[in-house]
């Protein structure tokens, strides 16, 4: 049964061009699947997909809410277990596509959160307090996460070649999407270039421990800055200036995009420098801002 799972990853990174971060939580949800498959059956072995049936399925969906997964984290799992069936009968590998008629489970949705932009300023002048090689860090990757809007992964995989110092007020970043094959370029304001500049030439040089490394955000040990550095970076700077609202790195990009819409950007722009692929993704800040408005 696994060989089947590893099939069917391979197939996301190959032929759909799926994202490192989005094949992990595939295989993670359909490892914890299989692992209750084989804990329903009375021998504790399940021999293979063929025996698995709608009903397993549905007993899996409950016992997920039953141990207090949240709808829309079950929605997710369902949907694994559907892309992985439907993969399965394209293969041949079973006849029957047990979800075909299953209901996904039903997400309320909720607007993304945004921040005032007065908050945003608190957290983008908070690294100024402080000295050193992290300090000139922090400053220009915050600065840079909310004037660009653009996600996590995006940021921590800029390259110093990503960016383009046409002049010193202008310039752009190009970023690489989820998809292996997609690109857009953001252009950057003249204090943005200004902080990338000042960390390039001081804080960056004295964290690289290696020339070769081409990584723009570095860690102490002079490597890549992963996503959880990055999340832990922006929970200290939001506890320093006192938010008690819960803050993400994502939701830096949220107000960047609520930002940028109510100062008469259209939704059209945003959704090319977000790099959503469908308008309908970019109009929920619509709602985030006529929200914002009845308060």
């Amino acid at each position: 049964m696994n060989e089947q799972i590893q099939d069917f990853l391979t197939f996301l990174e190959e032929e759909k061009k799926y994202a490192d971060n989005t094949i992990a939580a595939y295989q993670n949800d359909l490892n914890q699947f299989t692992q209750f498959v084989t804990d329903e059956q009375e021998d504790g072995q399940a021999e293979n997909w063929t025996e698995v049936g709608k009903g397993i399925i549905i007993n899996y969906i409950a016992h997920l809410k039953n141990n207090g997964y949240s709808s829309s984290t079950v929605a997710r799992k369902v949907a694994a277990i559907k892309s992985f069936f439907h993969f399965l009968v394209a293969e041949s590998v079973i006849k029957e596509d047990p979800t075909y008629t299953l209901d996904s489970p039903k997400v309320k949705k909720r607007l993304p959160k945004a921040i005032s932009p007065s908050e945003i300023d608190r957290i983008l002048n908070a690294p100024s307090q402080e000295n050193g090689p992290k300090a000139q860090r922090d400053i220009a990757l915050l600065e840079m996460l909310y004037a660009s809007g653009m996600r996590v992964t995006e940021l921590v995989s800029l390259d110093t070649t990503d960016l383009d110092f046409a002049t010193d007020t202008t310039g752009s970043v190009r970023v690489r999407g989820k998809r292996a094959n997609k690109e857009r370029e953001i252009p950057l304001t003249g204090h943005t270039l200004s902080t990338l500049k000042n960390y390039i030439q001081g804080g960056r040089e004295q964290l690289a421990h290696d020339p070769n490394e081409n990584a723009l955000f570095l860690n102490n040990r002079g490597q890549r800055l992963t996503r959880q550095g990055l999340w832990l970076i922006i929970k200290h700077y939001v506890e320093a200036v006192g938010i008690s609202s819960e803050v993400t790195p994502h939701t830096l990009r949220h107000s960047f995009a609520a930002h940028k819409l109510s100062q008469g950007k259209s939704l059209q722009d945003i959704q090319k420098l977000l790099g959503h692929a469908n308008i309908s993704t970019t109009q929920v800040y619509a709602h985030i801002n006529q929200e914002n408005e009845k308060k």
